[in-house]
């Protein structure tokens, strides 16, 4: 029993971080950042994300016009560099306020089931 409900919380957690994540990724795209600096900056403050993850949903965002990306030859290989989109900025600051107000509100739900 205790591995089944080890089991449902693991999957519930990767379910709350999956919703979080764009807001995550936009939240460091602000300036210019290649894929490996941005998940080694997610990591460090606590967001660890897997490559498998991180890549696609940079290409996705992309696609969406939340993000624009351009290819740079620096000390090393090519690299290909991310930041936030005009859309993306706009986009970025509507979630932030809505991310504030939920944790406000749940943390009261929180609050109230616990008294």
């Amino acid at each position: 029993m205790q591995k089944a409900h080890s089991d449902l919380a693991a999957k519930l957690e990767q379910e709350l971080r999956r919703g979080v994540l764009m807001l995550a990724v936009l939240s460091q795209l602000k300036d210019n950042q290649y894929g490996y600096s941005l998940r080694h900056a997610l990591d460090a403050k606590g967001m660890p994300i897997e490559e498998g993850t991180l890549y696609p949903l940079l290409r996705r965002m992309e696609e969406q016009g939340l993000l624009q990306s351009e290819w740079k030859i620096e000390d090393g290989p090519p690299r290909r560099y991310y930041r936030r989109s005009k859309d993306g900025e706009r986009i970025y600051r509507d979630l932030a306020e809505q991310w504030r107000a939920l944790v406000g509100t749940v943390e009261g739900l929180m609050e109230e089931s616990t008294s």
